[in-house]
């Protein structure tokens, strides 16, 4: 029998807690877009949001603000709004940008029109992949041309999705050869004038 060593349990069992106790961290500080790359043309900074788009004139295409770093498991919360009749935008994960070109491809938090709090699979299978069950309580639930919050969570194949506490998504990707890992992206959707605007962007590790 293996002596017993106080010390090695508490520290073992020290170690696991700690690996499960990971702390949020904010992906953009309010005032630079430092961590973020993108089209400054597109994107700016404004009253401590990130805004994408204009309400002058249309948006040409659709355009991503996205962070150099990449993620795999986490929980991410993002206070979001959209301005302007027909205004589209989501929030991408898991995805990487199409090399040579403004689209990014991967998994979409969509939002605007008749797409709120739809997965949808931007530039690689291109089709909403989970729609909410109860849309009717969803819309009333949804501040329009306010600010509302996103939550996202990955976790291995899972992915769930809420819109201001309610759950949108509830998907588990049965194609193992979709990545589990890459860059968060905001983005503007292509066509009227509108904007969409994004802040308070944290992020959870899931250990």
């Amino acid at each position: 029998m293996l002596p017993f060593h106080h010390s090695l349990v508490v520290g073992c069992f020290l170690g696991a807690a700690l690996s499960f106790s990971a702390e949020p961290r904010a992906l953009f500080d309010g005032k630079t877009l430092e961590g973020w790359e993108g089209d400054t043309n597109v994107f700016r900074i404004e009253d401590g949001a990130i805004v994408g788009g204009s309400r002058n004139k249309p948006v040409a295409h659709n355009d991503f603000l996205c962070t150099k770093e990449k993620f795999g498991n986490f929980e991410l919360t993002c206070e979001f709004k959209l301005l302007g009749k027909g205004a589209n935008a989501g929030i991408q994960f898991r995805s990487e940008r199409v090399p040579n070109h403004f689209e990014v491809a991967g998994y979409q938090a969509d939002m605007g029109g008749i797409f709120w709090g739809c997965l949808y699979d931007e530039s690689r299978r291109n089709k909403v992949l989970v729609s909410p069950e109860d849309k009717k309580k969803l819309m009333a639930a949804i501040k329009q041309e306010d600010w509302n919050e996103y939550k996202i969570r990955c976790e291995g194949p899972r992915i769930q999705l809420w819109i201001n506490g309610i759950q949108t998504v509830n998907y588990t990707e049965p194609d193992e050869k979709i990545s589990r890992r890459g860059v968060i992206g905001l983005q503007i959707h292509g066509g009227p004038p509108s904007e969409a605007w994004y802040r308070k962007i944290r992020l959870t590790p899931i250990e």
